[in-house]
Formats: structure tokens, C-alpha cells, sequence
């Protein structure tokens, strides 16, 4: 009788904390946050990335009813922003707006100061961006098959600018490289405005810029496009094909950003940051903030987050391995 009591007395006792802890953790999930929240940004202020976070966090601020303050932390390329965010306490009060150049590209070549899978948990994808292949106007091509017919026809003369190594307009270069098995020349800029104006004036004869910067020249005539480097076609240029429609199959290469919490946040404050984002992104008036940038608004949940980075992690490190792609270049 006595060990049946005890017996009794322990399942009362699990029952009791189960409970207690699942309303603590819905309490958590609902109350919070109780305190303003820090938007950690790894670029100077007013760029794209501050201006998306602004976008972003003035909308939850509005679901919150708590000041979502953005906190530019630039330098080395993003690496001193992710460094930062990573050492601040895990108490859910401060996020990171990372994207692909600090998350996966800079980590695969160079040594850096963090752990991208110890160091964050992924919260949600927020946008993304496709670069736009261009050309001068005065090359005799007209779509991305002429070009490749071009590069062959004159393997090695063929130039394509970048902003920088290791940047999306590098490595998507690189991937053209490889899949189209043409030969043609890196020119590295400092920038991608330099890049895109010696494109425009014909010192080079390739360029996958973000899509931004190019648009007015595109629209003026003075660039010509050619497709899109993301997987489909974008809502912004929906007249331009994909690489992979113009025959390079396998082509996918799109910018992209997310939210990142340091390691140790309670799930049901991840979960809520997540689903609050859903909401935000969903708005149209978000949508069309955005879209001024030259960025899609999309959402992931954790899980699907999680697997995009490490899809990305993978998909990229395959290529700068076998191109030895290195951050000097």
C-alpha cells in the first residue's frame, strides 16, 4: 500500500510540474517582451540591411507595444556584427539580421571569430534577392545563349566584374563559370558601383548585380539584361528568364536575409519572434517597403530556416572548394 502512495504521490508530483512548466513557457510566449528589443544590423547605417531591419522592426514594434531599436554594428565584411550579436545574452532581447555574406560565404573563406551553427539559432528568412545578369548595350548579344556562344568563341577575353571576393556577384560568376564551362576573367572592383559603371561603359563585359543599383539603366537603355540568377522568375523583373530557363541548368544564386537569436533562447520566444514575423512580412505594406530595396519578403519557420542555411552552407562551400575560391581573390 505504502509503495502504491509513493507511486501515486510521484505521478501527482510529474503532473503538476509538467503543467507548471507548460504554462510557464505559454506565460513566456505571451508576455513577452516586456522590454525593448535590439536589432543587431552587421552594416553601416543607411544601407538596404538597416533599411530592411527598420521595415521589419517598426512593425513588430506596432504588434509589441515595445520599441524594436536597430543597432548598426558594421565592419570586416560583417564579421564584427556577427561576433557582436553572438556574445550578447540569450534572454531573447536582442536579434541579428544576418544574410549571406556574414552567415555562409565569409565563414567558408576566411577564419572568422564565430560559430554560425553553436553560436545562433535561426528564427525565420525575412527577403531575398535574385541579381540580374547585364551586359553593355554595344555586345552583340541578345540572351544568355549568345553570350555563352561568345565566351567559347573567345575563351579567356571575356571579362565579368564583381564588388568584391567572395561577394554574390563573385561567386555567381564562378558558378557561370562552371556550369556553362565557358573561360572568362574576374575584374574585381571595390564596390559594386564602380563594377556596374565599367560595365555600362564597356571595360567589361559581364556583371550579375544586385538588382537595385542597375534598374534605372536598365529601364534608360543603358545596360542591357539578360535573366535573373534565382531559381524562378522574380516579381520585379517577371520579363527576364532564369539562367537555368536559358539553359544553365542547375543555376540558382539569390541574396538573401534572416533573423538569428544568440544560442539559449527559450523556443516559445523563438516560436512567437517567428510567427510575429509571418504576420509582418505578409503585409503589404511591408511588401511594398521592400520591394523599393529590389527584395522579395518571404517566411520560414525555424526548422525550415535551419535547413536552408545548411543547404547553403553546402551548396557554396561545393563550389568555392572546387573553384578555390579564397577571400584574396
Amino acid at each position: 500500500m505504502l509503495i502504491i502512495q509513493r507511486s501515486i504521490q510521484r505521478s501527482i508530483v510529474a503532473s503538476v510540474a509538467a503543467f507548471v512548466l507548460c504554462s510557464g513557457s505559454a506565460v513566456a510566449q505571451q508576455a513577452y517582451p516586456v522590454k525593448p528589443v535590439r536589432f543587431v544590423v552587421t552594416y553601416p547605417a543607411g544601407g538596404s540591411s538597416d533599411a530592411m531591419a527598420r521595415i521589419i522592426g517598426g512593425k513588430l514594434t506596432e504588434y509589441w507595444g515595445q520599441q524594436v531599436l536597430v543597432e548598426a554594428r558594421p565592419g570586416a565584411a560583417g564579421a564584427l556584427g556577427m561576433e557582436y550579436a553572438a556574445k550578447q545574452p540569450a534572454d531573447g532581447y536582442t536579434f541579428l539580421l544576418g544574410n549571406f555574406g556574414p552567415v555562409t560565404a565569409n565563414p567558408l573563406m576566411t577564419k572568422v571569430r564565430y560559430n554560425v551553427d553553436k553560436d545562433f539559432v535561426p528564427v525565420s528568412q525575412i527577403t531575398r534577392a535574385a541579381n540580374i545578369l547585364v551586359v553593355p548595350v554595344t555586345l552583340p548579344v541578345k540572351n544568355v545563349k549568345g553570350l555563352v556562344a561568345l565566351a567559347k568563341a573567345r575563351p579567356g577575353e571575356l571579362t565579368y566584374g564583381t564588388s568584391g571576393a567572395g561577394s554574390m556577384s563573385h561567386l555567381a560568376g564562378e558558378m557561370f563559370k562552371r556550369l556553362a564551362k565557358v573561360d572568362v576573367t574576374t575584374v574585381p572592383y571595390q564596390g559594386g558601383v564602380f563594377s556596374i559603371a565599367a560595365v555600362q561603359g564597356g571595360h567589361i563585359m559581364m556583371m550579375f548585380s544586385d538588382a537595385q543599383p542597375v534598374m534605372a539603366n536598365i529601364k534608360a537603355g543603358k545596360l542591357r539584361a539578360l535573366a535573373v540568377t534565382s531559381d524562378t522568375r522574380t516579381p520585379f523583373t517577371p520579363e527576364l528568364p532564369t539562367l537555368a530557363e536559358e539553359g544553365i541548368t542547375g543555376f540558382a544564386a539569390a541574396n538573401w536575409w534572416g533573423i538569428l537569436f544568440p544560442t539559449g533562447v527559450q523556443r516559445p520566444v523563438i516560436d512567437k519572434v517567428s510567427t510575429d514575423l509571418g504576420r509582418a512580412l505578409a503585409t503589404q505594406d511591408v511588401k511594398d517597403r521592400l520591394a523599393i530595396y529590389g527584395v522579395e519578403a518571404v517566411h520560414s519557420n525555424p526548422q525550415q530556416f535551419g535547413e536552408f542555411l545548411k543547404s547553403e552552407n553546402e551548396r557554396w562551400g561545393r563550389l568555392i572548394r572546387e573553384a578555390g575560391i579564397s577571400a584574396t581573390q
